[in-house]
């Protein structure tokens, strides 16, 4: 068994984003069978799975903003004025552990993986990566 660990650096432009980084993560995938953790080293952002839809991803945007309003008044905003972020986060994943075959993630047909920004723009977001495997 083999165990190799890569990382993603992600630059944000807006903040709240959507970037789908399933083409940068079998560019890096190093084993051939096996599952790759991915995982976001941010409280503010999260690691999702779904199709790569613009609706979709609009929708979920719109969702998340109608979970999360801003006509309410939060608490950690004393500390930095980012509560909605960190909620929206908790709605979310930091992560997801995905199957790798023939050196490549086995997702479904529309199945991409995103990063989602929830406190942009940033510099130098990492997403790392875990892979188990042959």
């Amino acid at each position: 068994m083999t165990v190799k660990s890569k990382s993603i650096k992600i630059d944000t432009s807006k903040n709240f984003e959507i970037i789908d980084i399933t083409s940068k993560i079998n560019g890096l995938i190093e084993i051939d069978e096996g599952i790759v953790s991915v995982f976001s080293k941010h409280s503010t952002s999260a690691i999702v799975v779904n199709e790569n839809e613009s609706g979709l991803l609009a929708d979920l945007e719109f969702m998340l903003d109608n979970l999360v309003s801003d006509k309410f008044s939060y608490n950690h905003d004393r500390i930095d004025n980012n509560a909605r972020s960190h909620l929206k986060s908790f709605l979310l994943s930091s992560g997801e552990t995905l199957p790798v075959k023939n050196g490549k993630l086995d997702l479904g047909t529309w199945q991409s993986v995103f990063f989602i920004e929830l406190d942009g723009p940033r510099r130098s977001r990492t997403v790392t990566l875990t892979m188990v495997g042959e």
